[in-house]
């Protein structure tokens, strides 16, 4: 089940967890009032073989630690997360992607910090971690994504990508927050997903760290195109329908 918004978010909240990536390629890179986080703790995963694990933290300040068997963490995260701070109530489960689990009770999971790809450690007692067959894919010079469940193509589609002033940046992500959008024509479409991933050409966006995102259009032409500040534009039936389906902590890669 999700998180049911009991408000419209203002433009800094989504902004917030979007920065960088949204503007660009004819439409606007304000969000307003048109946006809030329709976000769920990371469910059970269906049957199949799992394409990575998620790890969802339990406790309400989640130690980060540099290395496994440290004494002090190196910072706490909160758990839930504000998305905004003026939207106490809007909340976000803290989930990870998992890079390594080991038998002493400690697991290496990627997060969602500058610069991308940084890692920590946690106390599997402090997560649950799940598995999860599902995987997105980007490939920018194809200008294509494709959504797997285990073996299986769920969706395979054209993209538009970064323009090359403000490129997408490579690496592997995850899903950290799903937004469902309260008017679905604006540039976003009906849903954004906020990666774990930031630009590495912009500090910062609108008031935000310059989060990277995958959201849906409102101008389809733009598709195949480099074009945005650094998200990944989609079809909007096709991210409407994903987003009943991925939970929180589905493994993105972008590729060249």
């Amino acid at each position: 089940m999700r998180l049911r918004a009991r408000s419209a978010l203002v433009a800094a909240a989504l902004v917030a967890v979007l920065g960088a990536a949204c503007g660009g390629g004819g439409g606007d890179a304000t969000l307003g009032p048109e946006v809030a986080p329709s976000t769920a703790a990371v469910p059970t995963a269906p049957a199949g073989p799992p394409l990575a694990y998620v790890a969802q933290a339990i406790v309400p300040k989640l130690g980060i630690y540099s290395q496994p068997g440290d004494a002090t963490a190196a910072r706490e995260l909160d758990n839930p997360w504000v998305v905004d701070p003026d939207y106490p109530d809007q909340t976000v489960p803290q989930v990870f992607l998992v890079e390594q689990q080991r038998a002493d009770g400690w697991a290496q999971v990627l997060l969602p910090v500058r610069p991308n790809g940084s890692t920590g450690w946690v106390r599997t007692s402090d997560v649950h971690i799940t598995a999860n067959p599902y995987r997105v894919v980007v490939e920018l010079g194809a200008h294509r994504i494709t959504v797997q469940q285990g073996d299986t193509v769920l969706y395979t589609g054209r993209v538009a990508v970064g323009a090359p002033d403000t490129p997408t940046p490579t690496g592997t992500y995850y899903v950290r927050v799903e937004v469902k959008a309260i008017d679905p024509t604006t540039v976003y479409g009906p849903y954004a997903w906020g990666l774990s991933s930031h630009s590495d050409a912009l500090e910062s966006f609108n008031g935000g760290d310059g989060e990277i995102g995958i959201h849906g259009n409102n101008d389809a032409s733009v598709l195949g195109q480099n074009v945005t500040h650094g998200c990944v534009r989609m079809d909007n039936d096709a991210i409407t329908n994903l987003t009943k389906t991925l939970p929180l902590g589905t493994p993105v890669t972008i590729e060249a």
